[in-house]
């Protein structure tokens, strides 16, 4: 098991795990997920060789349920994780998830990735986690923040939810990847907080049945329902529907642009438009959004802004 994954408590729960961690650095940085350290005040972190020290928290992100803590150890008292990378991941192949489950220290699970690019709803916020890692090895309440490993050794994802109708595994566990924590991160540690770019529209992925019942030029994209006010996607001219349709028994404003690329990269569905922000975009940058308008493509400019109130 490796040593560079640590326990975290609180103070007032001294010796219980709430959920894990790893460090990331010699200088002490440990990244576990921001649910875990919302759920306490004044945090120790108890690493590999039974020391228990205190935490002091650096940066919290609640978009991408990333937070990082400090602790003041010498550089040689500290084992640091390999970081891998995410992009490459393959659905099938080993994931390795090691944390504290139920609060059995370092516990270690084995299965495969399940699963690649999926989005996590919040309970916090309309937001929702970009490039989620599926895997079917084992999850449980205390392994929150935990690295999943790859058959190498190298962190690819953070271990930071499941899906379960009992609260214990159900073979669904999901993982925010290295490559989002490699952009996160940095900026916790320098800011404190993560910018998340923003376009600010909301819409649907693009199903037969809206094609059908709107008689869409297109068969895939986002249907952009609304264009929120103020917003980069406002001031670039997107444009939302007009009129309200009833879809499948859900109401839908119809009408609008479809979008249907980022840069020149192809967005079958909702997902892909979140994914593509998460990954490969900052707050400043311009990228060039392809949309069907009557027909026809069109393409335009959007200068990407922060996402209001720090979602």
């Amino acid at each position: 098991v490796s040593p560079a994954v640590v326990c975290i408590t609180a103070q007032e729960h001294f010796g219980a795990c709430i959920g894990s961690g790893f460090v990331i650095d010699t200088m002490g940085h440990v990244v576990t997920n921001n649910h875990v350290v919302e759920a306490a005040p004044d945090l120790l972190v108890n690493l590999a060789d039974e020391q228990t020290v205190p935490a002091e928290i650096v940066g919290t992100d609640p978009g991408s349920d990333l937070a990082v803590l400090k602790i003041d150890l010498p550089p040689e008292e500290l084992v640091v994780a390999e970081l891998g990378e995410s992009a490459t991941l393959q659905v099938g192949q080993r994931a390795i998830a090691i944390g504290n489950p139920f609060g059995l220290e370092r516990t270690i699970t084995t299965g495969v990735i399940s699963s690649l690019g999926r989005t996590l709803t919040r309970d916090d916020s309309d937001f929702q986690i970009a490039q989620v890692i599926q895997t079917d090895a084992a999850i449980n309440p205390g392994n929150s923040g935990g690295p999943l490993f790859d058959s190498q050794g190298k962190v690819i994802g953070i271990n930071s939810a499941i899906a379960s109708e009992s609260g214990t595994n159900s073979g669904v566990g999901f993982a925010i990847p290295v490559d989002i924590l490699k952009r996160v991160v940095p900026e916790l540690i320098a800011q404190g907080r993560y910018r998340h770019p923003w376009i600010g529209v909301t819409g649907r992925s693009i199903s037969p049945e809206m094609v059908a019942a709107a008689e869409l030029p297109v068969d895939t994209g986002v249907l952009i329902f609304g264009v929120e006010p103020g917003s980069p996607a406002e001031k670039a001219g997107l444009r939302g529907g007009d009129q309200q349709l009833v879809i499948s028994g859900l109401p839908m404003q119809v009408g609008g642009d479809i979008l249907i690329a980022i840069d020149q990269v192809e967005v079958k569905r909702f997902d892909d438009m979140v994914n593509y922000l998460a990954s490969f975009t900052s707050v400043g940058d311009v990228v060039a959004l392809t949309v069907v308008r009557a027909g026809s493509e069109v393409e335009l400019s959007v200068t990407l802004e922060e996402r209001p109130g720090n979602r």
